[in-house]
Formats: C-alpha cells, sequence, structure tokens
C-alpha cells in the first residue's frame, strides 16, 4: 500500500512539473534509494540518464516563467503529465513487484496534481498579484515534495 501510495504522490509532483518526478526518481536510483536492477526500468540507473533528467527539469522551471509557456491544461502538456506521473508511479512500483499498480496510481496523481495545481497556481497569483511568485512556490512545493517521496524509498 505505501508503495501506490508514493507512485500516487510522485503522480502529484509530475502534475505540478512534468520533468521534476523523472528527475527525481533517476536521482533516487542513482543514490540507491530505488532499486530498479533487473526490471525494465534498469536504464535510469545510467549516469546519463541522470543528466538528461536532471537538465530537463532545469530548462522546465526556465521555461514555466516565460509569458507564452502554454497552460498545463492544453492536450499535449496535460498529456506530458500524465506520461510523466505514469513513467514515475510505474517505475516505483516496479521496485517493489507492483507495475501495473505504481503506474495507475502515478497516472491518477499526475492528473490531480495537473489539475490541483493549476487551480492553486491561479488562486497564489491573484493572492500575490504575482504569477511568477506563485511559479516559484509552486517549484518549491514540487522540488520538496519530490525529494521528500523519493528519500523516504530507501
Amino acid at each position: 500500500m505505501t508503495t501506490l501510495l508514493f507512485a500516487l504522490l510522485i503522480g502529484v509532483v509530475a502534475g505540478l512539473r512534468t520533468m521534476t518526478a523523472p528527475a527525481a526518481v533517476t536521482w533516487a536510483v542513482h543514490l540507491g534509494w530505488l532499486h530498479v536492477d533487473g526490471t525494465w526500468a534498469a536504464f535510469l540507473a545510467h549516469p546519463i540518464t541522470l543528466w538528461v533528467f536532471s537538465l530537463l527539469a532545469l530548462g522546465e522551471f526556465v521555461a514555466d516563467q516565460l509569458p507564452n509557456t502554454p497552460s498545463r491544461r492544453v492536450p499535449f502538456q496535460f498529456g506530458s503529465r500524465i506520461v510523466s506521473g505514469a513513467f514515475c508511479g510505474a517505475t516505483i512500483g516496479s521496485a517493489f513487484g507492483n507495475l501495473v499498480g505504481g503506474l495507475i496510481a502515478g497516472l491518477f496523481g499526475a492528473i490531480v496534481g495537473t489539475l490541483a495545481g493549476a487551480e492553486a497556481r491561479s488562486r497564489l497569483a491573484s493572492a500575490f498579484g504575482n504569477d511568477h511568485v506563485a511559479a516559484i512556490l509552486e517549484d518549491v512545493i514540487a522540488v520538496g515534495g519530490a525529494l521528500w517521496i523519493v528519500s523516504s524509498l530507501g
């Protein structure tokens, strides 16, 4: 049950920031907190994978601040978050022998994170009178949440 909860929560992170979740999961593999040896996700242990996902996550933090970045609710953005959440949930599930359960939990978490994150950010932006402050707060929540989730796996 704990595995599915962590898969759901990493999906929520993917709903907030598409690439933060896979970067965090890859770091968890690298640090030995998540063991995926002998599974389909073993490629996450490769150093190149670690740096690619990390750079993509950093790029996303920058791109999110740009005025022409599309809403997370448009089909491509929403779909990317769902794929990311399902991927990360499946990775966590696989490490504990529950690939399908992890995939489904991550997928649902991404849907919740996408919709709830958009609503929360909109409200925060209105409260602060500034979307950049709301975006940075969302970044902090996504990174902090991801770190807590993956560090709890080991």
